[in-house]
């Protein structure tokens, strides 16, 4: 039996405190050769404006309700030319009113951590985004479980103690907590 997943706006729009986003890939699809990818490979940016203001009108409007927006992304050393264009974009996220850390992967290895990407809306819903392993969408799933609330909410509090801020990681490799 497949679960109706409402779409992410509707589960923000409900969110009155804070949500939590942790990324744990370090490929996500995208076409390599045409489109924003190939654009920030020309220019070293990716600031689409066609494609960033929906998610940061989403993101003020959140903000305007008190919401605080947290993301931490767990990432292989040296990264991936993805991770390079998703570090690009972070400026995006950033100017949204997200707050944004880096986690190399080597200081995660004794972290429990969910097998899937996930955010977590006020401690009392996660939304699993599940992936091909190509990195396409699989489709999303939700638990109101309080067990995998807690794991999540933990895994992701104890991801962001340890993380940098994105204004300080450098993405060649030579960061710290």
């Amino acid at each position: 039996m497949s679960q109706k997943v409402p779409a992410f706006a509707e589960l923000l729009a409900d969110c009155r405190r804070s949500a939590v986003h942790l990324e744990m890939r370090d490929a996500y699809a995208v076409d390599y050769e045409t489109g924003d990818f190939a654009q920030w490979r020309e220019t070293g940016e990716w600031n689409n404006p066609e494609y960033w203001q929906p998610w940061k009108d989403l993101v003020a409007e959140a903000a305007g309700r008190g919401v605080i927006m947290r993301r931490a992304r767990i990432v292989s050393e040296p990264v991936s030319e993805y991770i390079r264009f998703e570090h690009a974009g972070t400026v995006n996220n950033t100017e949204a009113g997200e707050l944004v850390r880096w986690l190399p992967r080597r200081q995660a290895s004794d972290l429990a951590l969910p097998g899937n990407d996930f955010w977590v809306f006020d401690d009392r819903l996660v939304e699993f985004n599940h992936f091909t392993g190509d990195g396409a969408s699989a489709g999303p799933s939700l638990s109101d479980d309080p067990g995998v609330v807690k794991l999540c909410s933990t895994a992701f509090e104890s991801v962001w103690r340890r993380s940098i801020p994105h204004e300080e990681f450098n993405i060649d490799g030579h960061s710290s907590p």
